[in-house]
């Protein structure tokens, strides 16, 4: 059975081009790119402020996909969620949210916040795990998401998806890239998906499980939010 999945950064929404919140704009990248299984990063759950809507349930309702959980990462002002989401064509079974450790000592200059690991079983095919991440800029924080990344991942038949804020030679990755395959790897030639305008990094990605066949993969050239969709086809 073939699934395709993408991996997208949404910047809670907000259009690239106009920063406003966009959820049409949105559900027509995920749509267009034929995608079955979508990762989000930078979502939105229902808060105090006007602008803190179930943003997961809305695009996955506009989508026409009945199946979507949010994982909630940290409360922003203490009573807006924020975090990482999944929506999907499929059943989504035993999803939880995992949370990553805050580091006892912050190294780094950049703005530290607590993250999460969304894993869920996707009921297609054999079926498949699903974890989606979305890692700090700080390096302390970096290490403990990779050792909960590994702590909780399966052995067999699971996708990692999710921006690491990390670039392909950053050695923060390397533990993950040791047990599975980056998608990026199938590439026609090298491609960056950071920022949607004028990328110049890549620190999107989309790992999958060395039991997992890969088709394709690809990075969707279309300005929504300040990343560009990560895609892969995927055989179960």
């Amino acid at each position: 059975m073939k699934i395709n999945l993408m991996s997208f950064n949404t910047l809670h929404c907000e259009n690239y081009k106009t920063r406003k919140i966009d959820f049409d704009l949105m559900a027509k990248t995920i749509k267009e790119s034929g995608a079955d299984v979508v990762a989000l990063n930078e979502i939105r759950g229902r808060g105090k402020r006007e602008d803190y809507q179930e943003q997961t349930e809305i695009l996955a309702k506009l989508l026409g996909f009945p199946h979507f959980y949010f994982a909630q990462a940290i409360l922003v002002d203490g009573c807006n969620p924020y975090g990482n989401a999944l929506i999907s064509r499929y059943p989504i079974k035993n999803a939880q949210t995992i949370r990553i450790p805050d580091p006892l000592i912050k190294i780094g200059r950049f703005n530290f916040e607590t993250r999460c690991i969304l894993k869920a079983e996707i009921v297609a095919g054999s079926g498949f795990t699903v974890m989606v991440t979305h890692f700090g800029l700080n390096k302390s924080e970096q290490k403990n998401a990779v050792e909960t990344v590994l702590k909780n991942l399966p052995d067999k038949k699971c996708v990692l998806m999710g921006d690491f804020n990390a670039t392909p030679e950053n050695p923060v990755l390397a533990p993950i890239k040791s047990k599975l395959f980056d998608t990026a790897e199938v590439f026609s030639n090298t491609k960056f998906s950071f920022p949607s305008d004028k990328p110049d990094k890549k620190i999107d990605y989309i790992f999958t499980s060395r039991d997992v066949k890969v088709i394709k993969a690809d990075l969707i050239q279309v300005i929504a939010s300040d990343h560009l969709p990560h895609t892969a086809q995927i055989e179960i």
